[in-house]
């Protein structure tokens, strides 16, 4: 089984995929690479990704070549998420160090999430201009299949006990 994995912090300018392949080079033929370039200029967007034949093989790219060297540039490696049917064909959609986790955004809301509404009376097709209206859903895990991110997991366990612990104050 292949696996992926993300390579942040690339530079954002001219990126070649055979120049990301040159530094995998000594890990053999069977590491695969590919530059996330951008349409419009095509340019570098910062990120790309590895694939490897399988975990062992990952794991020893991951502690060899994370902070590695590119272009002066410090690059980031990890395990790349699986893709999700909204992402992009050209590149996933990561959620930045400085973003909000979808997990946490939800929990620590004070207003509920917007619903998105389609309107099909309108014969132009365009967009009305009143608010969408909004209603409040609660989730819990009853699926087996619903696991939060692991790397996410440790703040919404202490999310989960503060909540718990207003509930039963107030």
């Amino acid at each position: 089984m292949s696996v992926r994995l993300y390579i942040g912090n690339l530079p954002k300018e001219e990126v070649e995929r055979q120049d990301l392949q040159a530094v995998f080079a000594e890990e053999g033929d069977s590491v695969v690479t590919k530059v996330i370039k951008d349409r419009k200029t095509g340019k570098c967007r910062g990120f790309g990704f590895v694939t490897v034949n399988d975990d062992e093989h990952a794991d020893k790219i991951i502690e060899k070549f994370n902070g590695y060297l590119f272009k002066d540039i410090p690059i980031k490696i990890e395990k790349a998420l699986p893709r999700t049917k909204g992402a992009e064909e050209d590149g996933e959609q990561r959620p930045m160090d400085n973003e909000a986790s979808p997990i946490t955004s939800s929990v620590t809301s004070d207003k509920p999430a917007p619903t998105k509404r389609t309107t099909s009376n309108n014969s132009n097709n365009k967009k009305s201009r009143r608010p969408a209206s909004t209603t409040t859903t609660s989730t819990t895990e009853t699926s087996e299949g619903v696991q939060p991110d692991p790397r996410w997991a440790a703040d919404l366990e202490k999310l989960k006990q503060m909540l718990a612990a207003q509930t039963t104050n107030g």
